[in-house]
């Protein structure tokens, strides 16, 4: 192996290093990873430049996406969510943990998880401590339905969008195929929660009348957020299938133009304001994470790792499956699923080629064809591993530390311990029901 391969299996260790134990931020870990394979030669700040560029596709989306969310904040709708989801429950248990559930789940359909995570997250600790329950439960099981709902829409998850994207996998074809496996996830949550989440599921509370009443502000300017929401909601099932495409990243772009002329005509925000607050560390993350990825793909690392992989697996497509949905899942559990999941998808592609089951064709970054339909169920087992695996540890998904902040804001820590005891049981049964989804439907 040659050293500019060394370096960049170094560079790609030692991130994961410093993500997964936190003594670095994940974004200045990444991005001095990145850095490091410029300053080594290993790659060109050019080439670096041409190999983010290769996925402009998901920073565009996470782009607009965001700028979408932060421009309707002031109208209070999430706020006003949250209190109606308590009020709903009437002073049930039950019915608040399947609150969180309904609420959670359609949001997190069309938005990223962690960002639906960060609106929807603050708002729970104060009015679980206003009716005299403890809110870690309730973070942690916003969590996990996060995660798993992600699953139902291409664009609900950054890890299903990488994945989806990377073999020209459009919305409606995504629904098809896949939605019912997210729909799975989050009904396996369902089943769980009355004995993972018992003692919130048992309670009776009361004193719902001093719960503060949030109204929404701006319900004009909300009523034409709404006509925007649905617009961009319309074209990510529509618009690849229009005379001229219109790719999801696009869509998403052009209603955030919308979102900020809204938003700066009606005074209810300043373009200046809402483009300050952005999660930009985000965005510079997966820029670096790209990076460091084709450092690995330059140097031949992953072309030497797909070739392992075709001699462990063959061409038995079932095997190759269910090997990938649990290591993912597992592996995900403690390494963060998007850099997991960038680094899989070229390795993949490698070695469908090396075996002889998809023509050298599909490496280019502007294959636009279709993959063979018989492979496509490794890509499919590998995105609810990435996807699910994150519900094991406390450190698997952005939106469990997202959490994790908040709780320990409002004086309650999350150990680590504290989220294995409901993530691992929940991961576990959520693989075994993915892996028996992608054998049905798509091996057998």
């Amino acid at each position: 192996m040659n050293l500019p391969a060394l370096i960049s299996i170094s560079s790609f260790i030692g991130v994961m290093f410093f993500i997964m134990t936190e003594r670095l931020h994940l974004t200045t870990a990444a991005f001095l990873g990145a850095l490091i394979l410029v300053f080594t030669h290993v790659m060109t700040l050019q080439e670096a430049v041409d190999y983010i560029s290769k996925s402009h596709g998901t920073l565009a989306l996470f782009f607009g996406v965001m700028i979408l969310v932060r421009a309707f904040e002031p109208t209070k709708v999430f706020e006003y969510l949250a209190t109606q989801m308590v009020l709903l429950a009437k002073g049930s248990g039950k019915l608040l943990v399947l609150g969180v559930i309904a609420i959670t789940t359609p949001i997190c359909a069309v938005l990223p998880n962690a960002t639906t995570v960060m609106l929807l997250a603050p708002l729970i600790p104060p009015i679980a401590q206003e009716i005299g329950v403890d809110f870690v439960p309730l973070l942690i099981l916003m969590v996990f339905v996060a995660n798993s709902a992600g699953l139902l829409t291409i664009v609900g998850d950054p890890a299903t969008f990488i994945v989806g994207d990377s073999i020209n996998l459009s919305f409606i074809e995504y629904l098809s195929r896949l939605s019912l496996g997210g729909v799975l996830a989050v009904v396996t949550i369902l089943a769980m929660s009355p004995f993972l989440f018992s003692k919130i599921w048992n309670t009776k509370f009361t004193h719902l009348d001093e719960l503060p009443r949030t109204k929404i502000n701006h319900p004009k300017v909300l009523m034409v957020g709404g006509v925007i929401i649905a617009f961009v909601l319309l074209f990510f099932v529509i618009g690849e299938s229009l005379p001229v495409p219109i790719s999801p990243a696009s869509v998403a772009l052009l209603g955030a133009v919308l979102a900020l002329i809204l938003a700066n005509q009606s005074k209810i925000d300043t373009v200046n304001n809402i483009l300050k607050d952005l999660d930009w560390s985000t965005l510079v993350f997966f820029m670096s994470i790209f990076v460091i990825i084709g450092g690995l793909e330059k140097t031949g690392v992953t072309s030497y790792l797909s070739g392992v992989l075709a001699v462990v697996i063959g061409k038995n497509i079932i095997l190759g499956s269910l090997i990938l949905l649990f290591s993912v899942g597992i592996l995900s559990s403690v390494v963060p699923n998007i850099p997991l999941v960038v680094a899989m998808v070229p390795l993949l592609k490698e070695y469908i080629v090396n075996i002889g089951m998809a023509s050298p064709d599909i490496l280019s970054p502007d294959f636009s064809g279709s993959f063979p339909p018989e492979v496509l169920p490794l890509f499919y087992a590998m995105m609810f591993g990435a996807t699910l695996g994150g519900n094991g540890t406390l450190i698997g998904a952005s939106s469990n530390i997202v959490a994790a902040g908040v709780s320990e804001q409002h004086g309650r820590p999350i150990s680590f311990q504290t989220f294995l005891k409901y993530g691992l049981p929940v991961m576990a049964m959520q693989l075994i029901v993915s892996a028996l989804y992608v054998v049905i439907f798509f091996l057998i």
